[in-house]
């Protein structure tokens, strides 16, 4: 609908081009950010945006939809639930509600029935697994994409824990021919299988054009749902069992959606006519499986019901013999499933990466999926985490791995080692100088280098004064000190270059120094430029020092790069906005960033000499959005709507662009041996993409025990000799097998 004269013009800084809905609450707009992406942003009625319970709903509903990240959801993307009209901007979806489809074309066919219901089945799976209930699971609240339905509207969710007394007033809230019996008559005994109930009334709708509860009033209704027998005439035979233990009166009698998913498979079987064969690697043999129609999503929970009740021998046998005329197999994939992700990427490609052998390597010996925390009681050293007092606000930790051990240091979090074997906290060590004392401390690992962990740590004394900046190194088998050094904090960072820690002189902070990371002892000096401010572009030894005149405008920054022999310094200059990732042919890779877009979004590749001063530029074929890594002759964009794109640092040109069902997802992680790039979230999701071509190969289900600090510093994915360690924003770690990504973690 276009817009109308009071409707804004943009909220949030994206422009709103026409109407897509509006209810009591408030009116929902299809928006374009600078960059192109469109957004589906929910505006608060004015009436409403004053109501100080109405705000807090809206923050439940904000928060309840950036619990749950999966294929068949809409992510939130920008919300501001403190503007003067509240608003949140979600991942736009384009297709119609569910509602109006069966208004506009009548019931769905069979095929149509089966992806609708198994893509539901997954997305309340996903809700579940994240502490939410829906509550108003209804056609107007699925949306209906060319990939898959996906359900929108977490407006009076809640999360299991907790009960919401906002929705727990006596008021009925909710749409009575979609609500389960237990939300007309007792509001705090609803939990998950209240979606369930709605589900399969759902179902009925979408398979009859009616609701199995339908009647003249919504009172009446709601009676029926109490009281009455469904109306399931028109529902198909095979069908008809399943919906009649969703739509059970009592939610114990209610099947799980892990359950769900198989039935709903072998009632809605596949049309061997409109969907080949296939074939699929699962636990190292053949298994004959269909694959999906173009669009259509994987179930997410099991094999297809036809092969699954095929007899193994009979199955491997006409695998077999698939293989030998079609010589093609699909990529294994593992998430929550184990199963394949294929299809078309952004550029119209066919994922059929294979998945061979020699893929994954096999773990070190010793090693078992592990899961713990970095607050685990340590063997050694500050043995609980808390045993320090004012350690200060907790952030996302950062980790590194060397040999089998991880090392992770953080805001609230003292420096410590996990055996990355078992996950077993080895040591704990204390700050310097004490953490003991009262204050706030941040530490962060600059690396591990000679049997030394390099940590930097600051401190700010609870009477006030300024921040406290020094670096200390820590025998890596003991976390004993081994040096320590005060900082001048209005320079440049400690830095690791290669096995030597560069940090700034005591006094003026004007001189670079470069000490032994083993010894302390100094190497080689580098003076600063003049009138400049400096600090590292990033860590690892070939990133530059950006240096500029401090809070005054300029048009160009200062790039220096230091020869880790001598100290011998190499300077250029690059426009003040460019953005430096690294080192690629010789010289320091830039971004220019675009010159219509305040995020991070890239139109140019920019090449710098800092040996000559000369710059080349390229640009790039598309425009790169996201967080950027560069990484083995390719850059790496990721989007905060979980986009994936690979670009090479050479030419400028897309490689492959893919879709995951991360929301704002970590920077890329690239493991060259086996081919394949890492992806994780806030949650503890992690996603595996082939590195060449972008196909999806696994995604899992979130492993955290909460998840409120997000963005690319918040999640992180480590190589470990074969294996994965994942560290989370609120300090969850964990190790898996990219190869068996689904099997359970113990406790570290």
């Amino acid at each position: 609908m276009p817009l109308r004269k009071d409707d804004p013009k943009s909220v949030g800084g994206y422009r709103l081009l026409d109407r897509l809905g509006a209810g009591g609450m408030g009116a929902v707009y299809r928006g374009r950010s600078r960059s192109g992406r469109e957004v589906a942003v929910k505006v608060v009625h004015a009436q409403y945006a004053e109501d100080p319970v109405f705000r807090t709903r809206f923050r439940q509903e904000i928060a309840a939809v950036r619990k749950v990240s999966g294929v068949f959801t809409a992510p939130v993307v920008d919300a501001d639930p403190d503007a003067e009209r509240p608003w949140m901007a979600t991942q736009y979806v384009p297709g119609p509600s569910l509602a109006a489809r069966i208004r506009d074309e009548g019931p769905l066919n069979r095929t149509e029935l089966r992806r609708l219901a198994l893509g539901l089945v997954e997305a309340l799976r996903d809700i579940h697994r994240a502490g939410v209930v829906h509550r108003d699971l209804k056609p107007a609240n699925v949306l209906m994409a060319d990939d898959g339905p996906r359900v929108i509207d977490f407006g009076i969710s809640r999360a299991v824990e907790n009960h919401n007394t906002l929705t727990e007033t006596g008021q009925m809230i909710g749409t009575p021919p979609f609500m389960s019996p237990e939300q007309l008559t007792d509001a705090r005994s609803v939990g998950p299988a209240s979606d369930v109930f709605s589900l399969g009334a759902l179902i009925v709708f979408a398979a009859t054009g009616r609701g199995p509860f339908d009647a003249d009033s919504p009172y009446l209704t709601a009676y029926q749902v109490v009281h009455d027998a469904p109306a399931l005439d028109d529902v198909p035979d095979l069908l008809r069992p399943v919906l009649e233990r969703c739509l059970a009166k009592d939610p114990e009698k209610r099947p799980e959606p892990g359950s769900l998913a198989a039935e709903f498979m072998a009632a809605l079987p596949e049309s061997g006519d409109e969907e080949p064969s296939t074939v699929r690697l699962r636990a190292g043999e053949l298994a004959l499986v269909r694959t999906r129609p173009a669009g259509t999503p994987d179930s997410g929970f099991g094999p297809d019901a036809s092969s699954a009740l095929e007899p193994p021998a009979r199955r491997r046998g006409r695998a077999r013999r698939l293989w030998a005329v079609s010589g093609t197999a699909v990529a294994l994939a593992l998430g929550l499933t184990a199963y394949l992700l294929s299809g078309l990427g952004d550029d119209g490609r066919k994922g059929t990466d294979v998945a061979a052998p020699s893929r994954w390597a096999a773990p070190p010996d010793g090693w078992r999926p592990w899961q713990t925390t970095v607050e685990a009681p340590a063997a050694s050293g500050v043995k609980q985490a808390y045993d320090v007092a004012g350690v200060g606000v907790f952030s996302a930790p950062r980790c590194a791995v060397e040999g089998n051990a991880v090392f992770c240091a953080g805001d609230g979090t003292l420096p410590l080692r996990i055996d990355a074997l078992t996950g077993r906290a080895v040591w704990r060590a204390d700050g310097v100088p004490s953490a003991a004392a009262e204050g706030e401390f941040g530490f962060s690992v600059l690396g591990v280098v000679d049997g030394t962990v390099v940590v930097e740590q600051q401190y700010l004394p609870s009477q006030g004064g300024e921040i406290r900046t020094s670096v200390s190194a820590l025998d890596a088998r003991t976390g004993k000190r081994l040096w320590h050094r005060g900082l001048n904090a209005g320079q440049a960072r400690a830095h690791l270059h290669g096995d030597l820690v560069v940090v700034p002189d005591d006094d003026s902070g004007r001189t670079l120094v470069a000490r032994s990371a083993r010894t302390g002892a100094e190497r080689w000096t580098a003076a600063l430029p003049e009138g400049q401010y400096c600090d590292w572009a990033g860590s690892g030894t070939d990133v530059p020092l950006v240096c500029a005149p401090g809070d005054e405008p300029a048009e160009h920054r200062v790039l220096l790069t230091l020869d880790g022999t001598d100290g011998t310094a190499h300077t250029a200059e690059a426009p003040y906005d460019s953005v430096p990732l690294g080192s690629f042919d010789g010289r320091v890779l830039l971004l220019d960033r675009s010159e219509d877009e305040e995020g991070d979004a890239y139109t140019r590749i920019r090449l710098v000499d800092t040996g000559t001063g000369r710059s080349t530029t390229t640009r790039l074929a598309h425009e790169l959005e996201g967080d950027v890594t560069l990484a083995d002759g390719v850059l790496w964009g990721a989007s905060s709507s979980g986009r994936l794109t690979a670009v090479s640092a050479r030419t400028g040109a897309r490689l492959w662009t893919t879709r995951t069902s991360l929301e704002q997802p970590s920077g890329v992680t690239h493991d060259p041996r086996a081919r394949v790039v890492y992806l994780s979230t806030a949650s503890g999701r992690v996603a595996a993409l082939d590195a060449s071509k972008g196909t999806p190969l696994w995604e899992t289900l979130p492993r955290a025990r909460r998840a409120e600090n997000l963005g690319r510093e918040s999640a992180q994915v480590l190589l470990h000799d074969g294996a994965l360690v994942v560290s989370t924003s609120e300090g969850d770690l964990f190790s898996l097998d990219p190869a068996h990504p689904d099997r359970e973690p113990v406790p570290g």
